[in-house]
C-alpha cells in the first residue's frame, strides 16, 4: 500500500480500481487545517489526465504493473512492434497505446514498455533521442537576429524548432521530456 507521503513523480498506483501514473504532485501545508497533496494523475489504460486533491494520509493499492526492456522493431499502419529483448517475444501495440512517444520511435530504439495485467499499455523512451531532419527551410545570411529559430521536421513527423543553420539531413538531439531541440549529433 501506497499514502501521500510515498507520491514522486511516476508512481503507479491504484485508484478506483484502474492504474494512474502519477505526473506531478504537490504537498500543501496550509496554516489552518490538515495537510493535503494536489495531483496530477494520468490513467494508464485510457492514457486521460484527472487532477485530484487527497487528505494527507490516504491510503492507496499498487497496481499489477511491470516494466520490460524491449526493442521497437516497425511501424505497420497504425500498430508498432516491439521486441522482448530476451525471449524475442513480439508485441503490437496501438498508436493510442504509444500516444505521444510515437514521434520518438526510430528503429532498434531500446524502450520500457509498461504492462498491466499482462498487456501493455504505455511505453517510456529514453530521456534524448538522435533524430534526422527530413524537411526544413534555409536559414539565409544576415538572419542573425539573437535566438531565431525556424521549424524543421524530423523523420517521425515531429515538428521542433531549430537554429537558422541547422539543414536537411542533419542528425539532432531532441529531449523526449519537452519534445524540443538539445544540439546537433556529429556524425
Amino acid at each position: 500500500m501506497y499514502d501521500t507521503s510515498d507520491f514522486k513523480k511516476g508512481l503507479k498506483i491504484l485508484l478506483d480500481g484502474q492504474p494512474y501514473s502519477i505526473i506531478d504532485f504537490q504537498h500543501v501545508k496550509p496554516g489552518k487545517g490538515n495537510q493535503f497533496s494536489r495531483t496530477k494523475l494520468r490513467n494508464l489504460l485510457t492514457g486521460q489526465i484527472l487532477e485530484r486533491t487527497f487528505k494527507s494520509g490516504e491510503k492507496f493499492g499498487v497496481p499489477d504493473v511491470i516494466n520490460k526492456e524491449m526493442t521497437f522493431l516497425y511501424k505497420d499502419g497504425s500498430h508498432y512492434t516491439f521486441m522482448d529483448k530476451e525471449s524475442y517475444e513480439q508485441i503490437t501495440m496501438s498508436e493510442e497505446s504509444v500516444g505521444d512517444q510515437r514521434y520518438y520511435l526510430t528503429e532498434n530504439l531500446e524502450v520500457v514498455v509498461l504492462f498491466y495485467n499482462e498487456r501493455p499499455v504505455s511505453i517510456d523512451v529514453p530521456k534524448a533521442v538522435n533524430l534526422r531532419v527530413v524537411q526544413t527551410d534555409p536559414g539565409f545570411r544576415g538572419d542573425t537576429v539573437t535566438g531565431a529559430t525556424k521549424p524543421a521536421t524530423l523523420e517521425t513527423g515531429l515538428v521542433v524548432k531549430v537554429p537558422l543553420h541547422i539543414n536537411t539531413g542533419d542528425l539532432l538531439r531532441i529531449d523526449t521530456s519537452t519534445g524540443e531541440y538539445v544540439s546537433r549529433v556529429n556524425q
